[in-house]
């Protein structure tokens, strides 16, 4: 089997693999078999620019030398051990994470997935509180296992139900779109307060808390107004809920800054990071505070899995944080940002098809209209453009039906690659005019 061809590996997917995925329901090409820095390599040997990193999670770079060099470490020493007990790998990367989280923020835990540390977030908040009920932006993704998909109102929850009591969606800041604030020359918080109104009448107890992302990533690459993430905590503290960050997709430097909640000053109760945390080994956390932790855990609070605080993934998560110290990635984000915008923004001055640019440093994304003064959404477009691009090695994630396309360069990216995908964009868009 180890010189199969294309087709002979897809008609084995067709036997035994499940085809349903995030963003398709087919078993067709390409099949990817190796990958190093910001491309990827397919069975043909043909090569991709990887605007996606991965699921995200390679945003350091494809197989970095650092990284390989702690699993094999880990591989040498202790891949596993018990979850009930400390191993010196997760400890120090406990260590490690405190001197780079916001400040009072210094208490961790380390699961597998964002799923994990979402869901396990909200329990915290729970267990403090005494509340049940959560509450998240409808432009939000937090994850697809129950727990997260009952707060993920952005895709992907419908028809997966019935779910647990108290969970309810709020409006979301898209000023893009927003039909309050669209001649007010900014947010005005109408969005916050019409959904407060609605969360304080229906709330059977005072609720838990908030999760929302500091950026919508998978909602469309939105980005809060100024303002907004910190009136969203003032509303939270008023009843005496938890503010919850989910920064899977925007911190560790992706923005430009350490933390994406960073640009609006806030600090969270707690946040939650995973994708490129492990530098492509899946391995998530949940930070909070001392007071926090403490309390929940003389309360009783238990959660785990299998493989909890495993030293290899731990081990590779130090190794990325040691990258993004020592090569200085918060000023590389936003290098590649600041150069990537403005590609986007000469591709914006020739075609009427891009209504809007929006995101920052390394997660950037572009909205496409049928014209700019109604906004329709431009789907079928959107759809054929990105099958275009990727027909021409150019990999990104088509979001809001295929309206908008979310780019996500790894750290590694160089300006020539960054021009050639800029090309490939223009090519398809010139193409489908």
């Amino acid at each position: 089997m180890e010189n199969m061809n294309e087709e002979q590996l897809l008609e084995l997917a067709r036997k035994f693999s499940f085809q349903s995925r995030m963003d398709k329901n087919t078993i067709t090409g390409p099949i990817f078999v190796r990958g190093r820095g910001s491309t990827v390599e397919d069975i043909n040997g043909k090569q991709y620019l990887d605007f996606n990193s991965g699921q995200m999670c390679g945003a350091l770079g494809h197989n970095h030398p650092k990284i390989i060099q702690a699993i094999q470490e880990s591989c040498e020493t202790l891949i596993h051990s018990h979850m009930s007990m400390f191993n010196d790998r997760e400890i120090i990367l406990a260590s490690r994470l405190a001197d780079i989280a916001p400040p009072g923020l210094n208490k961790s835990m380390f699961l597998t997935s964002g799923s994990d540390s979402n869901e396990a977030a909200m329990l915290i908040a729970k267990r403090y509180t005494g509340g049940y009920e959560v509450a998240s932006p409808i432009v939000s993704f937090h994850g697809l296992s129950d727990a997260t998909r009952a707060v993920t109102f952005s895709g992907w929850h419908e028809s997966y139900g019935p779910y647990a009591p108290g969970n309810y969606p709020i409006l979301a800041p898209y000023e893009y779109r927003c039909s309050f604030c669209q001649d007010k020359g900014g947010c005005d918080y109408t969005c916050l307060n019409t959904s407060f109104d609605l969360l304080d009448a229906q709330a059977d107890r005072p609720m838990a808390g908030i999760i929302t992302e500091p950026l919508f990533s998978a909602g469309g690459v939105i980005d809060p107004p100024d303002g907004w993430l910190k009136e969203l905590q003032s509303k939270c503290h008023d009843r005496g809920m938890l503010l919850i960050l989910d920064e899977a997709q925007t911190g560790l430097a992706k923005l430009g800054d350490m933390w994406g909640a960073e640009h609006h000053g806030v600090i969270p109760d707690i946040f939650t990071i995973s994708k490129h945390f492990g530098g492509g080994i899946a391995i998530s956390a949940v930070i909070t505070t001392e007071d926090i932790e403490s309390r929940v855990s003389e309360g009783g609070f238990v959660l785990g899995h299998s493989h909890s605080n495993d030293p290899l993934p731990c081990n590779a998560a130090i190794a990325s944080i040691d990258i993004i110290l020592e090569q200085g990635l918060v000023d590389v984000a936003k290098r590649i940002g600041s150069y990537w915008r403005n590609h986007l923004e000469t591709l914006r001055s020739r075609y009427e098809i891009i209504g809007d640019i929006r995101g920052r440093g390394l997660l950037q994304g572009i909205e496409l209209v049928k014209d700019r003064n109604s906004k329709e959404p431009n789907h079928d477009s959107g759809r054929e453009i990105a099958r275009m691009c990727l027909e021409n090695g150019l990999i990104f994630s088509s979001r809001r039906g295929g309206s908008v396309f979310r780019f996500v360069p790894p750290f590694t990216t160089t300006e020539d690659q960054l021009d050639r995908a800029a090309e490939i964009l223009d090519q398809a868009f010139a193409t489908v005019g």
